[in-house]
């Protein structure tokens, strides 16, 4: 164990946009328990919008860009940083030997992944497969390795997000959200994050919500364009087809001005969750993506999971009439 404080301490959570909204609490934490500590945060390219968006964040490394440098030259960047503890929220061992080959002094990992014990020095005893407890909470439980020890209820994990720097919208996508209308944003697609609702339920879901109150919109990646143009067709009358067609910085400010949001288990869900907006996630009942592990942390945040079902599906089986009658209940 170490026992001096730290100064600067280097969060890595180099995998996708939800898991980073999920470790955004333990910045939070940190910096109400430690608020004179500095805080960077190693992520990807992709996910630097969210990163950036987060007030108790210091700095954003970009790790794409670290590894495209020699390996001397991130030892060397490191050493400059004068980061002295460094966490593993997502375990990645060649990160750990760069931590650890750089001179980090305190290196926070879990005990039960073996490349950790040739790269870390201060173990918490954690097990994400077999654990009850949600992603956001194991991920607070290695604040253990900087002597916090009491840490927050899922209630209370909200306020720690700190997602105050949104980006201003631009005002091509303000002028599409209704002033009267409630907003609601249909994310149907995971990026293979997930197991999805298929298509026709969100059909059968757009068919049962009230146009007169609703504005709907359907977003996605660029990628999932293809995916998705033939039944956006089906419903062109009905909903605003936003897919591909913002970058991550203004689909987050979209989100912040929306009023509701309903998906899988994906990022923009636990974004909608972190920003306060009514959202709305659908799981599967198996270990280990379940709702108890994934579910959205947020003040208007609501999911459902499906129920028993005899034979094994890609798709998640979750009556449409359920969903409809939950987001019909959701007023602006």
């Amino acid at each position: 164990m170490i026992n001096t404080p730290p100064k600067h301490i280097l969060i890595s959570r180099t995998d996708a946009i939800g898991d980073v909204v999920l470790t955004l609490p333990m910045c939070g934490y940190i910096k109400e328990k430690l608020p004179d500590v500095e805080i960077s945060f190693l992520g990807r390219s992709y996910t630097e919008a969210v990163i950036n968006a987060c007030s108790a964040i210091d700095h954003f490394i970009n790790y794409d860009e670290l590894l495209r440098d020699s390996y001397t030259q991130r030892i060397s960047f490191l050493r400059k940083s004068q980061i002295d503890t460094f966490i593993h929220v997502y375990p990645d061992k060649n990160l750990g030997l760069l931590a650890a080959i750089s001179g980090i002094p305190n290196r926070i990992g879990t005990n039960n992944r073996i490349s950790h014990w040739f790269s870390c020095n201060n173990f918490i005893t954690l097990s994400r497969k077999n654990s009850d407890l949600h992603e956001a909470q194991l991920n607070l439980m290695l604040l253990q390795g900087i002597g916090i020890h009491e840490l927050p209820g899922i209630q209370e994990i909200p306020q720690y997000y700190n997602l105050t720097k949104i980006p201003v919208l631009e005002d091509r996508y303000r002028e599409l959200l209704s002033p009267d209308k409630f907003n609601l944003i249909l994310h149907p697609k995971s990026r293979g994050s997930a197991r999805e609702w298929r298509l026709d339920k969100y059909s059968e879901l757009i068919s049962n919500i009230d146009k007169n109150r609703f504005r709907i919109f359907v977003s996605g990646t660029y990628k999932e364009k293809p995916l998705l143009t033939a039944w956006l067709k089906q419903h062109s009358n009905d909903v605003t087809d936003i897919v591909g067609a913002l970058s991550l910085n203004q689909f987050i400010a979209f989100i912040k001005h929306a009023d509701g949001l309903l998906a899988a288990s994906t990022g923009p869900l636990h974004i909608a969750a972190a920003l306060g907006i009514y959202s709305l996630g659908l799981y599967s009942n198996s270990r280990p993506i379940h709702a108890g592990r994934w579910h959205p942390i947020g003040t208007k945040s609501q999911w459902v999971e499906e129920h028993e079902h005899k034979h094994k599906s890609h798709w998640l089986h979750i009556a449409a009439e359920e969903i409809a009658s939950i987001v019909n209940e959701w007023e602006k």
